[in-house]
């Protein structure tokens, strides 16, 4: 039962639709700052990324993809070897630190080699690595903090705070890119990051802070490291028929994403010569994605998982994209491209991130850093990868962007079902004895 209070009638009054109790209006604000901040400097850093895959050329796509799975299979590694030797009161901080370091490395390297292939090539791979540790490893600590119960309340205004950072970000891409150039950007996200470090030692005081006053969060500890080795995550996985579930989903969805990032990377590449153009029209397309975003997030999810539960938000990203492929088929036009690609991203980060992360809040603590890591990065980019190389072989044997759309509407269609078995699988969980680990 929520404890009426002001902070909570105050919410309520936003029009937001939550109920939020007086001991969780703290740790959401908190979460809420932090994941702005983190999205804001990652859509500073992001148009950097997409405009060295247009200079690439979808051509050689296939080959920063195979690339960054990679690194992403010995990014995981090290994560989880982290986790078995290290307090999480330091690994996760600690993670951001390393981030935000290799910012500066990188601003020092664009200085001194501003046309080097390599030193591109290396962005893009450590940058598509990196943010998918960097999100992976604030939703772990989410799914720490807050109960499956709480979950379904918050999680939507929690990635609402990311969908505003990600408008923010574009925002200070546009207006500082030709005052500050390349290193004031990365700078600027550099202290953005700074500030995500700040935040996450508050929330994870908080945690503790509300574990002695028996509050109704996760009762797991923060002040240990994980049990186990650097394998734990993939034999949870090969064991787990609910990771493994959650796995099939990660897998089918960047499957389809993908498909849609090879149409946006070509349309840009052929619709602008100029590198600056490209990077400003990249910057349009997220500002455009994210406003939707945070709207769905702010005024729709949350509701919309309440009522109708959150199987039902997991099944509708791939129905909608079942009907923008079959769009494309009927009407393959550039507008029809810029629309699927819209879709698909608002349908990603405002239905599927929240309601997918929700699914981990039944599962013990090893779990929700180690496996979860596994499936939020090295599945991710396993479907990015072998995604990429199909539709390299596609265009090899010259079935064009038809070819491509009809794959993408029979994935999609597996992706539902996947996405149904996911949600069987969290009400059941749900509803035993959960682990704290």
């Amino acid at each position: 039962m929520l404890r009426g209070s002001s902070n909570a009638l105050s919410i309520r009054l936003l029009g937001l639709g939550a109920e939020v109790a007086s001991e969780e209006v703290a740790p959401l604000a908190l979460s809420f700052l932090a994941y702005f901040l983190l999205f804001a400097s990652y859509y500073v850093l992001r148009p950097v990324r997409d405009t060295v895959a247009t200079v690439f050329g979808v051509a050689q796509l296939q080959l920063l993809f195979t690339g960054t799975f990679v690194g992403s299979l010995i990014g995981s590694g090290l994560y989880t070897w982290c986790a078995s030797r290290l307090r999480l009161t330091r690994l996760l901080p600690g993670v951001y630190w390393f981030w935000l370091l290799n910012v500066v490395l990188f601003l020092l390297l664009f200085r001194a080699l501003p046309d080097n292939r390599w030193v591109s090539g290396s962005y893009y791979v450590w940058f598509s690595v990196t943010n998918l540790f960097m999100t992976s490893v604030f939703w772990s600590l989410m799914v720490d903090l807050f109960s499956a119960a709480q979950a379904t309340r918050l999680f939507a205004l929690i990635a609402a705070g990311g969908e505003l950072g990600a408008i923010a970000g574009p925002i200070v891409t546009r207006s500082l890119a030709q005052r500050l150039g390349l290193d004031g950007l990365l700078l600027v996200a550099a202290a953005g990051l700074l500030g995500v470090i700040v935040l996450l030692h508050a929330l994870m005081r908080a945690k503790q802070r509300l574990a002695l006053r028996g509050a109704p969060m996760q009762p797991s500890r923060l002040d240990r490291p994980l049990s186990g080795n650097p394998l734990d995550g993939f034999r949870e996985l090969l064991r787990s028929p609910y990771a493994m579930t959650q796995a099939g989903f990660m897998v089918l969805m960047t499957w389809v994403n993908t498909v849609a990032y090879f149409f946006q990377t070509d349309l840009i590449g052929r619709a602008f010569a100029d590198i600056g153009a490209r990077t400003v029209a990249l910057a349009d397309i997220d500002l455009a994605v994210n406003i939707s975003s945070a709207v769905i997030l702010l005024f729709g999810l949350g509701r919309f998982m309440r009522r109708f539960g959150v199987t039902a938000a997991l099944i509708l990203n791939p129905l909608l994209m079942v009907a923008g492929f079959v769009a494309v088929l009927l009407t393959p036009t550039v507008f029809t491209i810029q629309a699927i690609q819209v879709v698909r991203r608002v349908a990603q980060y405002a239905i599927a991130r929240p309601s997918r992360e929700v699914c981990f809040t039944v599962v013990d603590q090893a779990s929700r850093y180690k496996s979860k890591n596994v499936i939020d990065t090295v599945m991710y980019r396993f479907g990015d990868l072998s995604s990429a190389w199909m539709q390299t072989g596609l265009r090899a044997l010259g079935t064009g962007l038809g070819g491509s759309a009809g794959a993408g509407m029979a994935v999609s269609v597996l992706w539902a079902a996947v996405a149904v078995g996911l949600g069987t699988g969290y009400e059941k969980l749900r509803r035993a004895p959960q682990r704290a680990g």
